[in-house]
């Protein structure tokens, strides 16, 4: 650990402070609150103005645009949360564009995993027609219903921020040359 630079702890302090609050606080609560991803995103660009200058600034925006981009596009057609598009807003501005990338690629790798695992121990433990009541939306004879937002995250089998938190630490120690 003595061999860090400042640039690097700071980052590596940044980020497990973050992906750890962001995942207790979507599991609890299912809720990533903005007190939490706008000041990140802000200490994200001072960060990296700080260290890095204007290539930093650049590689920041560009890792916004990335990271919030695609989980806003993923918002915006009903398959992400909004608290999922500020998580990966604030990440972003850290990690650069190629970081982020593998980050949601690995996060993608965890979700399906253990999305998979807790509908098998579901339905191991509660049965079909409980898990199927519990995780689909209820439509009577295939109509479609409007629900609200807390109906749609009782719905969820899994909170994002801990496959997001899982894939940011597998990313980071997998590509450690490229921060």
């Amino acid at each position: 650990m003595s061999n860090l630079s400042t640039a690097q702890m700071i980052f590596l302090a940044a980020i497990a402070l973050y992906t750890t609050i962001a995942a207790i606080s979507d599991y609890r609560f299912r809720k990533i609150p903005n007190r939490l991803t706008v000041p990140m995103f802000l200490a994200g660009l001072i960060y990296q103005v700080s260290f890095f200058g204007l290539p930093g600034l650049k590689a920041a925006l560009l890792g916004f645009l990335v990271g919030f981009g695609i989980l806003f596009v993923l918002w915006m057609i009903g398959s992400a949360g909004g608290g999922d598009v500020k998580l990966l807003g604030g990440l972003s501005v850290w990690l650069g564009a190629s970081l982020t990338l593998k980050v949601l690629f690995c996060s993608l790798i965890f979700v399906v995993v253990g999305t998979g695992a807790m509908l098998v121990g579901s339905l191991m433990s509660k049965g079909l027609r409980k898990t199927k009541a519990q995780y689909v939306k209820a439509g009577a004879n295939g109509t479609r219903t409007l629900e609200t937002s807390e109906q749609r995250a009782k719905r969820r089998v899994m909170a994002f921020a801990m496959p997001v938190a899982l894939a940011t630490w597998c990313v980071l120690v997998l590509f450690r040359n490229q921060w």
